[in-house]
């Protein structure tokens, strides 16, 4: 079983990579699993991540990757030699991309856990009709969440409120990874669909990816360390 430092993942959404390493150093050992995304990425390039793996550090590279099967192997293929650790594509690539980027990381020496986006946090039922997808929230999670596993992915990235219905429906054998988490009475920003760390625990997450709670934080080192004490309470 995991423990809480274990479960929270700490989203460097920073603008460079001096201003990454400062938050690396100022949580010290309290953090040990980072997330890159493609704001840190396009600035500092894959660099940074190899830093964090040479320090001990595991990491989630979050570039959701979308693109014709072919060309998102390629990319999972690069991503697995950094040393990556979980990875992230869009569900709405379709089964066959899906399948493509589940085969290229079963391929590689790392073998990084292939994650499958299903609809962003920031994103709400009226957002998903502007674009055409009917339904509602919950049943697109559901539905692209089906659609991942069966092509081989294993994980979802969903929000914690569709956790319980995708524990429901598919079981306890894929990585559930959780963004959109905030402590209970923190301002959920531009995030739309949010949930505390432990209700998120609670409600079957492996994983919480925590951004501004933490790095925005006056001790972000405190910060964390309390997040994993609700953490610990739910496990």
């Amino acid at each position: 079983m995991q423990n809480g430092r274990e479960c929270l993942i700490v989203a460097l959404d920073v603008a460079d990579a001096e201003k990454a390493r400062a938050l690396v150093r100022e949580l010290g050992d309290s953090v040990g699993f980072y997330k890159v995304g493609k704001e840190l990425f396009t600035a500092a390039g894959p660099s940074v991540v190899r830093d964090l793996v040479a320090d001990g550090k595991r990491v989630f590279l979050d570039l959701k990757f979308h693109d014709i099967p072919n060309t998102v192997a390629g990319a999972v293929r690069t991503a697995s030699a950094l040393g990556v650790s979980l990875l992230t594509v869009h569900a709405s690539g379709g089964s066959r991309m899906l399948r493509a980027a589940a085969d290229a990381a079963a391929q590689t020496g790392a073998r990084p856990i292939v994650l499958a986006v299903t609809v962003l946090t920031s994103l709400v039922s009226e957002d998903l009709e502007e674009v055409g997808v009917s339904g509602g929230v919950e049943a697109q999670v559901i539905r692209l969440a089906g659609l991942a596993i069966r092509a081989g992915c294993g994980g979802i990235v969903a929000s914690a409120q569709e956790a319980a219905h995708l524990r429901s429906s598919y079981g306890s054998a894929f990585t559930l990874v959780t963004p959109g988490i905030r402590p209970a009475g923190g301002i959920a920003a531009d995030q739309a669909r949010v949930v505390t760390p432990e209700d998120a625990i609670r409600a079957g997450a492996n994983y919480l990816v925590v951004g501004r709670p933490i790095s925005a934080a006056d001790n972000p080192r405190e910060a964390a360390r309390a997040i994993i004490r609700q953490i610990e309470r739910a496990l």
